[in-house]
C-alpha cells in the first residue's frame, strides 16, 4: 500500500517547491489544485474561493467536538523572485543536500504549508476529533498585499470563519541563539505598515555651475541622519516579555546586558554592543524607516530643484501614522517633508490566551530550547485576519542553524530535513490539546 504524501512532509515540501509560484504574477491555481487533491483524496471536503480563477484560495474542515471555537491554521504558497540571486541549487527543484531541503519556499512559507496540511490530515486519518473544528486555509498573494488572498477572504468572505479566535499562521516557530542558548520564537504580534515619502527641495540650476546647500546637499544629510541616529525608544508589552524571558534563561553578565535592553536609557548602547544580535532586536524598540527608493534629477547638466525618497516605515503595534511622522520630523528637521503614501493598519493588543500552550508543546518537544513570545518585525497575513477578530500566532516550529534566517527572500533558501517533522509533530500536538482544559 502506498504511503500517502501527507505521511512525508519532506517529500510533500520538495513538491510544493517544484511549483514556481514567484509573486508577481503568482499563478498559484497549479499548487492549489494540487493540495485540493491530496486533501480530498484523504476523504475531506474543500472550497475554492477566487477573485482571479489563476489566484484561487482553498479552505477545507475537520471537525471537532463542538467543546471549543474553531481553530485556523493558514499558509500561503506564493513566494518571493531569485532574480539575481546566485543558488548553489536550483530554487524550483527541491533538491536534498548536506541533510537540508533547498529551493524557493522551504521557510516562507512551502515548509509551513507542509507541515500545516501534513498535521491536518493526519489528524483525519486518525479518526481525531478536536474540541473544536479545524479550519485549514491555503491562500495565495501574501508577498504583494493580500487582495487575492487573506485580504480577499476577510473582507467578502468572512463567514468562513465565524466563531475563530485564533490562528496558527507563519512569522515564528524559528529558533535564535544569543548567549549560547537557543531560543523558540513564538510569533503574538507584528509591526505594522508605514510607507512615507520624503521630499527635500533647492533651486535648479545649470550643472556646470554646482551649488551648496541644494536639493542634493538636503538629501546627504537626512540619509546620515537616517544612517547613524534611531527614532525614539518604546517598550511594548510583548518585547519586554520577550527579552525578560530571553535575560531569564541567561547567566551573567550576558542577562544584565539584555535587561539593560529595557531600559530606554541605555537601549541604543546596548544595541550598538551587541553588534550582529542588535540588528534582531532594534526593529523591536523602535518605530524605523528604510530609505530604499530615491527620485531626482532627469538630465545630466541640470542641477535637481526636487528630490524624493520613498521609505520603509514600520511602525509598533498601537502606534499612528501620527506618531511616525512626529518623531521622523523631529528627527530630520524643516528641510524634510513628509507624507504617509500608504498605512495597513496592524492589530490591537494580543491576546495571548494560547500562548502558554504553545510554549508548552515546544518546551517537552524540545527541553533544551526556551519558548518565547516575539513580536515580528515584518508583516504576515495576520493583519488581515486580526481585522475580523482572530489573534494569530507565529508558530511554525524548526530548529535551525542561526544563518538560515538570512536566507529568507535570499538565495539559498533551506531547510533542515529532520526540521520538518519535528514541525509537524508540534502543530499536530497543537491540534489534539487546543481547547482543552
Amino acid at each position: 500500500m502506498t504511503t500517502p504524501i501527507y505521511q512525508k512532509p519532506v517529500e510533500l515540501l520538495q513538491n510544493l517547491i517544484r511549483f514556481d509560484t514567484t509573486n508577481p504574477p503568482g499563478n498559484e491555481k497549479a499548487i492549489i489544485m494540487y493540495l485540493k487533491e491530496i486533501i480530498e483524496a484523504a476523504g475531506l471536503k474543500t472550497t475554492i474561493i477566487a477573485k482571479d480563477e489563476n489566484r484561487p484560495n482553498l479552505i477545507a474542515r475537520l471537525p471537532g467536538r463542538g467543546e471549543a471555537p474553531p481553530l485556523l491554521l493558514y499558509g500561503h504558497v506564493d513566494v518571493v523572485t531569485t532574480v539575481g540571486q546566485q543558488w548553489t541549487h536550483p530554487p524550483f527543484e527541491g533538491n536534498i543536500e548536506d541533510g537540508m531541503i533547498w529551493g524557493r519556499g522551504t521557510l516562507d512559507m512551502k515548509g509551513g504549508v507542509a507541515m500545516m496540511v501534513s498535521a491536518f490530515l493526519r489528524a483525519h486519518e486518525k479518526g481525531e476529533k478536536p474540541a473544536g473544528d479545524i479550519i485549514l486555509a491555503i491562500v495565495p498573494d501574501e508577498e504583494v498585499d493580500g487582495s487575492h488572498g487573506a485580504r480577499f477572504l476577510t473582507e467578502n468572505h468572512a463567514e468562513l470563519f465565524e466563531g475563530v479566535k485564533y490562528a496558527i499562521g507563519e512569522g515564528g516557530g524559528l529558533t535564535i541563539r544569543m548567549g549560547g542558548e537557543k531560543f523558540y520564537t513564538v510569533m503574538v504580534a507584528e509591526k505594522q505598515i508605514c510607507s512615507m515619502r520624503a521630499t527635500v527641495r533647492g533651486p535648479a540650476g545649470h550643472g556646470s555651475m554646482p551649488r551648496r546647500g541644494g536639493a542634493t546637499a538636503k538629501l546627504a544629510k537626512m540619509l546620515d541622519k537616517l544612517e547613524n541616529k534611531r527614532l525614539p525608544v518604546h517598550v511594548t508589552e510583548v518585547s519586554d516579555k520577550m527579552l525578560s524571558t530571553i535575560a531569564g534563561a541567561l547567566s551573567f553578565p550576558t542577562n544584565v546586558g539584555i535587561k539593560m535592553l529595557l531600559n530606554p536609557a541605555f537601549s541604543d548602547r546596548m544595541l550598538d554592543a551587541l553588534g550582529d544580535q542588535g540588528l534582531l532586536i532594534n526593529p523591536l524598540l523602535h518605530n524605523t524607516v528604510s530609505p530604499n527608493i530615491i527620485r531626482g534629477g532627469n538630465k545630466i547638466n541640470v542641477i535637481p530643484a526636487e528630490i524624493s525618497v520613498d521609505l520603509d516605515g514600520r511602525l509598533l503595534p498601537q502606534f499612528t501614522p501620527d506618531e511616525m511622522l512626529a518623531e521622523l520630523g523631529a528627527l530630520l528637521g524643516d528641510d524634510v517633508e513628509l507624507e504617509v503614501t500608504h498605512y495597513d493598519k496592524g492589530a490591537g493588543k494580543p491576546d495571548l490566551t494560547m500562548y502558554p500552550l504553545l510554549a508548552d508543546i515546544l518546551k517537552k518537544a524540545d527541553p533544551s530550547g526556551t519558548p518565547i513570545p516575539m513580536l515580528l518585525s515584518g508583516v504576515t497575513d495576520g493583519r488581515f485576519f486580526s481585522r475580523i477578530g482572530i489573534q494569530t500566532y507565529g508558530y511554525l516550529p524548526m530548529d535551525i542553524p542561526g544563518e538560515l534566517i538570512d536566507t529568507i527572500h535570499a538565495a539559498n533558501e533551506r531547510v533542515p530535513v529532520e526540521a520538518m517533522e519535528f514541525g509537524t509533530n508540534a502543530i499536530s500536538e497543537v491540534l489534539r490539546r487546543f481547547g482543552d482544559n
